[in-house]
């Protein structure tokens, strides 16, 4: 699973890597991001018809927008489920009634400069480890939103979920599951919203390349979602049986 994750990249990074053609305002780096807070996410919005010049095919723009974690699927009574939903199968999201209507034409990219994920060591202790690209370069975790509107008027709240597939070679030791990386190749056909066919979309949901990261045990302060800022993703030496990965 992924549940915890940083945003670090400014935005003139962001602009250049997912194409986005609007200004961005700045953005704060966020070490330790945790669900039902509220994320930066790209995705591509079909334009209205009254906006479009005369064409037969949709257009779209690309656009950075901020979304809370955790996906209150339309259909909800209560915005309270999407603490639930902070994460998706890929084997099973074009089938499950929370995700498939997303899924078909709500997807989306995450940026993400790393994730955490914790393993279970002796007494149960929690050890978290930080996955990061190698290159330096943010990951685009593949995601899902919803727009979700109060039946009792008033409030509308954007959502979304983080994709997960199998873990790679390298995350197994510690986890069973990892976030669902696309590679830059395949951004524009994952955010096409015209494209709705899960034979197309499926594939590119595969276990990320264990050679284009690196991952290294932290510190028990990112354990703590109040903390914030680079102590959480530094580096400690000589902590947990992981050390043979490094």
């Amino acid at each position: 699973m992924c549940g915890r994750f940083a945003q670090i990249s400014p935005a003139h990074i962001l602009r250049k890597i997912f194409r986005l053609l609007a200004d961005l305002p700045e953005i704060p780096p966020r070490y330790n991001i945790a669900p039902g807070q509220n994320i930066y996410v790209i995705r591509d919005i079909v334009i209205r018809e009254e906006q479009q010049q005369t064409s037969e095919t949709p257009e779209f723009k690309r656009e950075l927008s901020q979304l809370k974690w955790g996906l209150i699927p339309f259909w909800a009574e209560d915005s309270k489920i999407g603490s639930r939903f902070i994460n998706a199968r890929a084997e099973s999201a074009a089938k499950k009634e929370a995700y498939r209507v997303s899924f078909r034409n709500r997807r989306c990219l995450i940026p993400a400069d790393g994730f955490y994920e914790w393993e279970t060591q002796f007494k149960g202790r929690k050890q978290p480890f930080f996955v990061r690209p190698k290159n330096d370069q943010p990951f685009a975790l593949a995601g899902l939103w919803d727009r979700w509107e109060d039946p009792m008027g008033g409030t509308v709240i954007e959502s979304c979920t983080i994709l997960t597939t199998e873990a790679n070679e390298l995350l197994k030791p510690i986890h069973k599951r990892m976030p669902a990386i696309i590679s830059p190749d395949n951004y524009d056909l994952w955010l096409n919203p015209t494209m709705n066919r899960p034979d197309r979309l499926n594939p590119l949901l595969q276990p990320f390349e264990s050679s284009a990261m690196i991952i290294y045990p932290v510190s028990s302060y990112a354990n703590n979602s109040q903390n914030e800022g680079p102590k959480c993703i530094k580096k400690q030496k000589g902590i947990g049986k992981q050390q043979k990965l490094f």
